[in-house]
């Protein structure tokens, strides 16, 4: 493989990167403060960078803290994932207006899709969109509203030297490195040598780009700091999953009493399923308004740990919070293999510092497994 363009950025000049992809026409979105939480959201200028802000997460635990330097992605995860952007949370299928007797649909002005850049992509969440894509853009199930947001997606990924306690994404070999599906991949090192961005190109619009920007070459010794910040918060990860045999290890424990127990814990809030990266799952839903004149059908997320998510004429599926918390799981590391290729978890641990009640997905394939 040919050697990419790399450069280094200084950190003071990092907003010029926001107004050179504005300027190609994108709306940069990027992390920014908001809440008592990082939250992914349209960025105007680096002053909204998230500077010296980090986080500490734990089972059931998320709260911001201030660092003791000027990084601008300090931080692991917050709670929104890019999903909301490409796949997002309501769509409105169609509408319809009462003509005497019945309804016309109403034809609506074809909207242009907006034109997307996401700064601050971290390596698990690229591998959340590859997912994403098998899912929305499979061969004859291509997903109309997800396709017109991802065709001219701008792609600048921040490799990860900050992982949260929830993270283990190197087990999942999803982390903390990102070695494709990028435009642009920003490491931030912080040392003797001051603040900066070694930057990487990874398509030619991407080398197009960084050619715009005000860098010098890259030197074998920040090439070698980026190493070392990796390596370093690969073995900072305190969590991980063993992923040998693991479909198959759920397949056979279908009854297996760890379910149960879980399942007192669990309140089926749909917690974990909302900030997932990689769920999915969608239903539709018609609305009229108080007259009864207009028809509205909207489809919006919908999740498999709520009762209503199984109904068929007459009763859900799946009625007990054990058969919920057991779909979702075995979907998401067993099924999901024989769907599309690959499980459907990457590692960035938000199902774990989401969960009110502290669940946690390693924990419960380790009991499984240890038994």
């Amino acid at each position: 493989m040919a050697e990419r363009p790399k450069a280094v950025l200084q950190a003071t000049r990092a907003g010029t990167l926001i107004e050179v992809l504005a300027r190609r026409g994108y709306q940069v979105i990027g992390p920014t403060v908001r809440d008592g939480a990082i939250v992914y959201d349209l960025l105007g200028s680096g002053a909204e960078l998230p500077a010296g802000v980090g986080d500490e997460q734990q089972p059931g635990c998320y709260r911001l803290r201030r660092r003791d330097d000027d990084a601008l992605f300090g931080y692991a995860l917050g709670p929104y994932a890019w999903k909301r952007f490409l796949h997002p949370a309501e769509v409105r299928l169609f509408s319809a207006a009462r003509q005497d007797s019945s309804f016309r649909v109403l034809e609506e002005p074809e909207k242009t899709p907006p034109r997307y850049a996401f700064l601050g992509v971290r390596p698990c969440e690229l591998a959340a969109i590859e997912i994403q894509d098998r899912v929305l853009l499979g061969e004859g199930l291509r997903d109309a509203v997800y396709q017109a947001r991802r065709e001219d997606l701008f792609l600048v990924a921040v490799q990860c030297t900050e992982p949260a306690a929830t993270c283990f994404c190197a087990s999942m070999e999803t982390g903390p490195r990102a070695r494709e599906g990028f435009d642009l991949a920003l490491t931030e090192l912080q040392d003797s040598v001051g603040h900066r961005f070694l930057v990487e190109a990874g398509t030619e619009r991407g080398s197009e780009l960084l050619a715009e920007l005000e860098t010098a070459p890259a030197s074998a010794e920040d090439e070698a700091a980026a190493e070392a910040a990796l390596s370093e918060a690969q073995r900072r990860q305190v969590r991980s999953m063993d992923r040998s045999g693991l479909p198959e290890l759920l397949q056979r424990n279908l009854e297996h009493p760890r379910w149960e127990q879980t399942a007192e814990r669990c309140l089926c809030c749909a917690n974990c399923t909302m900030v997932c990266p990689t769920c999915f799952c969608t239903t539709v839903e018609d609305r009229t308004d108080v007259a009864r004149n207009r028809a509205e059908r909207w489809r919006r997320w919908d999740s498999c740990l709520t009762l209503s998510f199984s109904y068929i004429h007459g009763g859900s599926v799946r009625a007990s919070a054990k058969a919920r918390y057991r779909q979702w799981l075995t979907h998401k590391l067993s099924s999901w293999v024989d769907q599309f290729g690959r499980l459907g978890c990457v590692g960035c641990g938000r199902c774990i510092a989401w969960c009110p009640a502290g669940i946690d997905l390693t924990e419960e394939v380790r009991a499984i497994r240890g038994s």
